[in-house]
């Protein structure tokens, strides 16, 4: 490549990273007033997937990286729905995260998920599986409960959170676990289904 190309190739690059920059600002100012609140210093890479923001909360410095999805669901196959998703300060989503709710969702303070993590509160069909003969995607969604992400979590790639859970401040979730029980805080867990490996203690 010689120095003209070379110079056109970097004068590109700048200008479609200039466009992708005004576009997400843009794209910020106009979701703003849809969620119920959102902080300061958002960081929304594009493309996402956004489903009932006047029910999701966001504190200041949130980021989500390309092809994340938040979703509070109000009506799914003529069910109705009452969500209350609140995401804390210093949220970090990695890249296809997905986040789903018809109930309640909270997500704590200097949480870090890294990427391809799904925490979702509900299922397809009643938990007495009396719908088993029902297609999948119109079965009602059912719930065993809230999902609780305290403080200062780490959560690994690949983890799948269900519903009716809690994980305590501090602790930190190996990669491609599924988490099906509540847990307390500083602690180490993974596996399928996920357990304690190691609880960490203060200094």
């Amino acid at each position: 490549m010689n120095k003209v190309q070379l110079f056109f190739s970097k004068a590109l690059v700048f200008v479609v990273d200039k466009c992708k920059n005004i576009y997400e600002k843009a794209y910020l100012y106009k979701l703003k007033p849809v969620f119920r609140s959102i902080g300061s210093n958002p960081i929304l890479e594009l493309p996402i997937s956004l489903l009932g923001c006047e029910y999701i909360s966001i504190g200041n410095n949130f980021i989500i990286r390309r092809d994340g999805k938040i979703r509070a669901y109000t009506d799914f196959e003529g069910y109705k729905y009452n969500p209350e998703f609140t995401i804390g300060n210093n949220v970090y989503l990695g890249t296809n995260c997905c986040l789903s709710a018809i109930g309640k969702i909270t997500i704590g303070n200097n949480v870090t998920f890294a990427s391809n993590i799904t925490v979702m509160d509900h299922m397809h069909g009643m938990l007495d599986y009396k719908d088993i003969n029902v297609p999948v995607m119109k079965r009602q969604l059912s719930s065993k409960g809230a999902i609780v992400i305290e403080d200062n979590v780490w959560i690994g790639e690949g983890v799948v959170i269900l519903s009716g859970i809690t994980i305590g401040k501090n602790s930190i979730i190996g990669a491609n676990s599924v988490v099906t029980k509540s847990f307390p805080s500083n602690c180490i867990i993974a596996g399928v289904p996920a357990k304690i490996i190691k609880q960490i203690h203060n200094l």
